[in-house]
């Protein structure tokens, strides 16, 4: 295993990673930011989680289905597990915010923190797939990112945190993508046969993202038509992205 691969993977990662902090700057023009704009970044996220989990359904089939679709349970699985757990938590003061604020902090940013996991592992076995079909998943993770920071940063801008504040929540949110991703591409390396059940975890984590939270939280501010259209359009923009990079 050369190391050139190793800090490929983790650059790549972190990248992502950083990109959640873009959803912040809005705010440092446009002190108030109406839900219509966030119904509209969620159906944009949902359709880029739909296009990165097909690409890696599609991987993951070429080795073999079955594994792949044991991964996509499991990945149900592991994200519905990680949303009961933070469900369950009680709130905490969470820097200058208190009660019923901070514990809407907390969840917001607590279950973005706990995707990340998920994504991590997307990063480093979708590297596994070779370096075409990790930096086309990692672009798609990066771009959901950016609007997972303006999730976070409605939350918590509103509220009197500072935008900086916010911006580094967001990145803090999304640093288990680097730090799972370096150990997500060596097992899968190593333990090639085990390959499409990590394509199918990732795959079934971010699909469950998409239809338990994403589609229906984008449903609340934006009528259907404009949330398929947004979907839609994400899609096909990202399928094309994934085109341009596998030639």
């Amino acid at each position: 295993m050369e190391l050139h691969a190793v800090i490929v993977v983790f650059l790549a990662a972190l990248a992502t990673a950083v990109a959640t902090g873009l959803g912040a700057l809005p705010f440092l023009f446009v002190p108030h930011m109406s839900r219509r704009w966030l119904g509209i970044s969620n159906a944009l996220a949902a359709g880029l989680m739909i296009a990165a989990s097909l690409s890696l359904v599609i991987e993951g089939g070429r080795l073999s289905l079955w594994r792949t679709f044991v991964g996509v349970a499991l990945g149900f699985v592991l994200i519905r597990l990680s949303h009961h757990v933070i469900e369950r938590r009680g709130g905490v003061d969470v820097g200058e915010l208190h009660g019923a604020d901070a514990r809407k902090a907390l969840m917001i940013v607590g279950i973005m923190t706990l995707h990340s996991f998920a994504e991590g592992i997307g990063v480093g076995v979708s590297f596994g797939g070779g370096n075409e079909l990790g930096g086309f998943i990692s672009a798609a993770i990066a771009l959901h990112n950016v609007p997972e920071g303006l999730a976070i940063s409605l939350v918590l801008v509103p509220r009197g945190v500072r935008v900086l504040t916010a911006t580094w929540w967001s990145v803090f949110s999304s640093l288990p993508q680097p730090v799972m991703a370096v150990p997500a591409f060596l097992f899968v390396t190593v333990f090639h046969p085990i390959l499409p059940v990590g394509f199918g975890l990732a795959a079934g984590a971010m699909i469950w993202m998409t239809f338990a939270e994403l589609l229906p939280e984008a449903r609340e501010d934006l009528p259907m038509s404009g949330v398929l259209l947004a979907v839609g359009l994400s899609i096909v923009l990202m399928l094309g992205f994934q085109e341009l990079l596998l030639r």
